[in-house]
């Protein structure tokens, strides 16, 4: 299994300002779902920052989304190390495959893989 990207999440009601304040770096809208907003880097398109009000299907919004290239693969070896899964392995009406688990220090990371 391969690490396509990592994006933090930032949760904020504030997505306008924060497009504005993060274009002042550089960053550049690049999707925008209403509640989730994700900028990305021109010159280097895997650097991403995405901003969401809340997840449109989840419980609890994530800390940060890790792609990975084997979706079923990472959401197994989750579960076998007995990680807390926050939302089990679903596919997304946007086109991703994705599940939450926590990390040991309390965060919630979306991992997903694109259909």
């Amino acid at each position: 299994m391969a690490v396509r990207r990592v994006v933090p999440n930032i949760q904020s009601e504030a997505a306008q300002e924060s497009r504005e304040f993060y274009g002042l770096l550089g960053f550049e809208e690049v999707m925008n779902h209403g509640w989730i907003m994700t900028l990305a880097s021109p010159s280097s398109p895997a650097a991403q920052i995405s901003v969401m009000t809340s997840d449109k299907t989840a419980p609890v919004a994530p800390n940060m989304s890790v792609e990975v290239d084997d979706v079923d693969a990472a959401y197994a070896a989750m579960r076998a190390s007995d990680a807390e899964i926050v939302y089990p392995l679903q596919d997304e009406e946007w086109g991703v495959r994705r599940f939450f688990v926590r990390d040991p220090s309390g965060r919630v990371v979306n991992v997903l893989g694109h259909r």
